[in-house]
């Protein structure tokens, strides 16, 4: 059967000029026109970056001495390759700011905590934590052909951050200061802060993405914040376990993947993938603005299934003989035939490409991609799920097969497109979500906040919260109208689709 062509959406045009209001009620999470909606999820705050709660405060962050930045800058090239995800990382960076446009590369995190910081005391931990993870010792620079090598500090002792006092700062001034790190093409895109207010200070840490996935958060919780808690306690500093390598994971990524031929079978996974979406990834079904546009970033959130619900759902996921995330990937697969008439669903989702060999915590970019294929058209939820399931379990170890390392071998097919989607499901139960958690109920840390850098990033990042308070959607995007439209109704969708399932086990057009 010929699936209807995936490229016959509305224009911008014809989406804003079309009546409004015409997807229901508003959700719980919508925020005003043009406001941010931040989600709190047990004792974590998900959201854009001016729904980062702060207060006016005197600032002190740490950033590299000058002989740090000396050892950085005289660093040999390392024999370790940069990592895929670094590499595609780097290239759409260089490629984005030539072209004027923005690129969302940082990955934020902050918590509140009690008193007075103990300056001596945070130097400490943070100095132990970078030099305790070998991706702090790297930076990358480019080269004549427009590839990319690391330069390695060879002895960790060599790093070195220092605090420095910027006086009190406004809350804008705050998030302009974090979010003004070095780019990724220069050692030390890094740093750590605190904000000290009358009985407390916010401590944050701001990363580029080349150097973390989102077990940053846990783990800078958890080391960081923890070592800090114990010797501004007046007690030892904390002996930790080995922190691991990201260097054994980037040699071990090229040395598995180097034997890859078009023939392989995940490489031609992935040809197959690529070419059923027009030689490249999917896309969203609706439109999100012109991507040639500098554009900051906002997120948009919407309660999907209350708690009640949620048990629901897994129940009827459970029967059709899948688990929650396929139950969810059937859905989403239901929301694109209903937006397009597509009768086969292509979606992607990252993966912690972490093996039992290394340690969940390392820090680094370990995180990989698998494609998902839901055939939809006049599947029944049962049938969907089923697929689904089965798309996303066999899929598990194309997460360690790089689409970036299949376009060396498949030169025809395409980089992936601006907006491509990727939808993230969180479990509160289950790495990472559970190790943010559990820094907060162990009471290293209050509020504890992630946050993006408010630039927009080439990707669509939709994520799914599975929690105590239920199931949520948030989707961070472009901060222009038809993207803020097209977002709210996708959201709406996602729900009048998954309700249904929750009550019956069946999609709403099913008796």
């Amino acid at each position: 059967m010929v699936e209807p062509a995936r490229g016959g959406r509305r224009s911008d045009r014809e989406y804003v000029d079309s009546a409004r209001g015409d997807a229901g009620t508003e959700p719980a999470h919508r925020a005003e026109p043009g406001k941010a909606t931040a989600l709190r999820i047990g004792k974590i705050t998900v959201g854009a970056l001016e729904e980062w709660s702060l207060s006016p405060g005197s600032v002190t962050s740490w950033h590299p001495t000058p002989a740090a930045r000396e050892k950085a800058r005289q660093a040999p090239i390392s024999l370790v390759p940069i990592s895929y995800m670094q590499g595609q990382h780097l290239r759409n960076y260089t490629q984005r700011s030539a072209e004027g446009l923005t690129f969302s590369r940082q990955i934020i995190a902050s918590c509140e905590v009690p008193g007075q910081c103990d300056i001596s005391a945070m130097d400490h931990a943070v100095n132990t934590y970078l030099r305790r993870h070998d991706t702090f010792r790297s930076w990358f620079e480019k080269t004549g052909d427009g590839e990319f090598v690391r330069r390695a500090i060879e002895d960790p002792a060599d790093i070195e951050f220092a605090p420095v006092d910027h006086g009190t700062m406004t809350v804008d001034e705050i998030h302009a200061h974090v979010v003004a790190i070095p780019n990724p093409l220069e050692w030390g895109c890094f740093t750590f802060g605190i904000v000290q207010s009358e009985n407390h200070f916010a401590f944050f840490a701001a990363m580029d993405h080349v150097h973390g996935d989102a077990t940053l958060i846990g783990t800078t919780m958890m080391e960081a914040n923890g070592m800090y808690s114990a010797l501004s306690a007046g007690g030892d500093a904390l002996v930790l376990p080995d922190a691991g390598s990201f260097d054994d994971f980037c040699v071990r990524e090229r040395e598995d993947t180097h034997a890859l031929t078009v023939d392989s079978p995940e490489a031609q996974a992935w040809i197959d993938f690529a070419e059923e979406n027009g030689g490249s990834f999917p896309e969203f079904p609706l439109p999100l603005g012109n991507p040639q546009d500098a554009t900051a970033s906002t997120m948009t959130s919407e309660v999907l299934m209350d708690p009640a619900q949620t048990e629901r759902f897994d129940s009827a996921c459970t029967a059709a003989g899948a688990r929650f995330v396929g139950g969810l990937f059937a859905c989403l697969a239901q929301v694109e035939h209903e937006l397009t008439g597509a009768l086969t669903y292509y979606g992607l989702t990252p993966r912690d490409s972490r093996t039992g060999t290394d340690n969940f915590m390392t820090q680094g970019w370990f995180t990989g991609l698998i494609p998902i294929t839901v055939p939809i058209g006049a599947a029944s939820f049962v049938e969907a799920a089923g697929a689904a399931q089965v798309s996303f379990d066999s899929g598990l170890k194309m997460a360690k097969v790089p689409y970036y390392r299949v376009l060396e071998l498949a030169p025809w097919l395409k980089w992936p497109q601006p907006n491509f989607p990727v939808s993230n499901f969180f479990h509160g139960g289950a790495a990472p979500l559970n190790a943010i958690l559990a820094a907060a109920e162990m009471g290293l840390a209050n509020n504890i906040g992630i946050y993006p850098d408010g630039r927009f990033s080439y990707q669509l990042t939709i994520y799914i919260f599975r929690y105590g308070e239920g199931t949520v959607m948030a989707i961070m995007h472009p901060d222009n109208p038809v993207a803020k439209k097209s977002v709210a109704r996708y959201m709406q969708v996602m729900k009048s689709v998954c309700v249904p399932v929750a009550d019956s086990g069946h999609w709403g057009r099913v008796a």
